[in-house]
C-alpha cells in the first residue's frame, strides 16, 4: 500500500477518535495534518477537511452523542443554519486571502482556542458555569 495512503488512514483515525473524544477533528488536527504531512496547502487541506467530515461525523458520533441524551436538537437546528451561511462565507473569504495571510490567521486562531481552553482548565472553570450556555440549556 502506497505510504500517503496509510498516512491519510492514520490521519483519518487520529482525527475521528478526537472527533468523538473531543468534538474536534477538521480544523485542528486533520488540517495541520495535511499540510504538515502531506504537502497540502491550507485551502485544499481546508476544503479536503471538510468533505471528509460531513458524512462520518454526521453519522456516527451524533448517533452515539444521541443515544445517551447528549444532544440539545434545538441549539443543534439554530447552530446548523447559521453554520451553513458561516461555512460560505468563511470559504469566500479564505479562496481570496492571500497564503501567508490566512496562515498566519489559522494559527492565530489555534493559538487563541488552545489558550482559552488551558486557562479555563487551569481556573477550573466549568463549562455549565457560562451564563450563555446555562440560559439556552434553561430554555430547553
Amino acid at each position: 500500500m502506497d505510504k500517503s495512503i496509510l498516512l491519510l488512514i492514520l490521519i483519518g483515525l487520529t482525527a475521528g477518535f478526537a472527533s468523538g473524544l473531543f468534538g474536534i477533528g477538521g480544523g485542528v488536527l486533520i488540517v495541520p495534518a495535511l499540510m504538515t504531512i502531506l504537502g497540502f496547502s491550507l485551502t485544499r487541506a481546508t476544503g479536503t477537511s471538510l468533505v471528509v467530515l460531513l458524512p462520518p461525523v454526521g453519522i456516527g458520533a451524533v448517533l452515539e452523542y444521541a443515544r445517551h441524551g447528549q444532544v440539545d436538537w434545538k441549539a443543534a437546528i439554530f447552530i446548523a443554519g447559521s453554520l451553513f451561511l458561516g461555512a460560505l462565507l468563511g470559504a469566500l473569504v479564505a479562496n481570496r486571502l492571500p497564503v501567508p495571510s490566512l496562515r498566519l490567521v489559522f494559527g492565530l486562531f489555534v493559538i487563541g482556542v488552545g489558550l482559552h481552553i488551558t486557562s479555563s482548565a487551569v481556573r477550573g472553570v466549568k463549562p455549565e458555569a457560562n451564563d450563555a450556555a446555562a440560559a439556552i440549556h434553561a430554555r430547553g
